[in-house]
């Protein structure tokens, strides 16, 4: 088994990565904070950020978790000066976590030019800190691990999404916590994940929590069904949403958990992305970064990414490795894929063999082998509004 090492971080948690996250607190510092981040770009330094100017308690939560998660060792926080995000607040939370927090607030440095040169300085300086610090062991039991897919096809279900259900199965036995989402696409399956819940009152809140993002679509018009899932031969909904389930492995759901909820502990979560209350900000999730990015503020090390049809993104701060379930969309795009699950159906490989591929795959990433999507420069983010309330007892009976 691959030896592990992380970064140790003062709440004891290790990170597999040691990012300097510099961070826009509103779209108006967006294209400093990216100038800032461009010349570092390929030496660990990520752009992330919120776009709104008015303030969201979930966007404050997602962006304080990720900024104090594992793999992030230093933050600077680029504000434009008169947006609501309490960018002080932020700063004193990265501080307290013991990582180091710079603020620059363009209004006050002068505009662009001058910003962006202080900027650069300090993600340098931030950079080169964290460049002397040294990785300590590492075990599984320490790992947190999430899987979204996008671009499904009528391969996923058969192929790269029963790949990771093994893998997790494995992982959760090792002690890792998973975690898989999301309740929109699991429509249909909610009584079989009731099932599988460690306790009845959290197989009852699974079933509400599907409820929710069954209302919530019926309200906007749509479902998680898209034109492209149909073009890729996916039948109905149904056959979609089996296919997600099948992320899920057969183990037992430990909890159900909320963006910016960090499992306490070993085992496997359904993580609900579906905004609590009456519809209010449109799609729950409108691209797979943002999901991506709420597992990241669950604490996720790294992401596996399953798809039929192709997908190209990575992610900021966390690894994303791709697990490909489709022959011809691998031919095309093998320069994006880490995983050939589409070889299952041309019989070259066992579904066993695919599993075992993706979780030496899993461990390797962990230990600083980087992935397709590092390899070519993918550090996508995308932050929007969402409106959460806090999670139940019942939800979490494994804290």
């Amino acid at each position: 088994m691959t030896a592990l090492t992380g970064f140790l971080r003062k709440d004891g948690r290790k990170g597999i990565r040691n990012v300097v996250a510099v961070v826009y607190l509103v779209e108006c510092a967006h294209h400093v904070a990216r100038e800032i981040t461009m010349p570092l770009r390929e030496n660990g330094v990520h752009l992330i950020g919120f776009p709104g100017c008015y303030p969201n308690s979930y966007a404050h939560r997602v962006l304080e978790q990720i900024c104090t998660h594992p793999n992030v060792g230093a933050v600077l926080l680029v504000s434009l000066g008169c947006e609501s995000f309490a960018r002080q607040q932020l700063a004193a939370s990265v501080v307290a976590s013991g990582r180091r927090a710079e603020v620059l607030v363009i209004q006050e440095k002068g505009g662009t030019l001058a910003t962006v040169k202080r900027g650069r300085e300090l993600a340098a300086e931030m950079r080169a800190e964290l460049d002397l610090q040294q990785r300590v062991p590492m075990d599984v039991n320490e790992l947190v691990i999430g899987t979204i897919c996008g671009g499904s096809d009528g391969t996923s279900g058969v192929t790269a999404n029963p790949a990771v259900g093994q893998v997790f199965d494995q992982l959760v036995d090792q002690g890792a916590a998973c975690m898989f989402e999301e309740t929109g696409e699991l429509i249909g399956c909610e009584h079989h994940l009731a099932r599988r819940s460690v306790t009845p009152e959290l197989g009852a809140e699974i079933v509400s929590a599907v409820d929710k993002a069954r209302i919530y679509y019926d309200v906007l018009g749509h479902g998680s069904f898209a034109s492209g899932n149909s073009e890729g031969e996916l039948t109905t909904q149904e056959e979609k949403s089996m296919g997600a389930y099948a992320k899920s492995g057969f183990g037992p759901i430990h909890g159900l958990i909320k963006p910016g909820d960090v499992p306490p502990r070993g085992g496997l979560y359904l993580l609900d992305v579906i905004p609590d209350g009456e519809v209010r900000f449109g799609f729950p999730n409108i691209s797979d970064v943002g999901e991506i990015g709420e597992m990241i503020a669950c604490g996720c090390h790294l992401i596996i990414f399953t798809t039929g049809r192709g997908s190209v993104v990575g992610s900021a701060v966390s690894p994303v490795i791709k697990v490909c379930g489709n022959p011809q969309t691998y031919a095309r795009m093998g320069d994006d894929m880490d995983v050939n699950a589409g070889a299952i159906l041309s019989g070259q490989i066992s579904l066993e063999e695919v599993s075992s591929e993706l979780h030496d795959l899993v461990l390797a990433t962990s230990a600083g082998t980087l992935t397709k999507s590092e390899q070519l420069g993918h550090q996508e983010f995308l932050l929007t509004y969402k409106q959460f309330e806090p999670s139940g007892p019942a939800c979490m009976p494994s804290a």
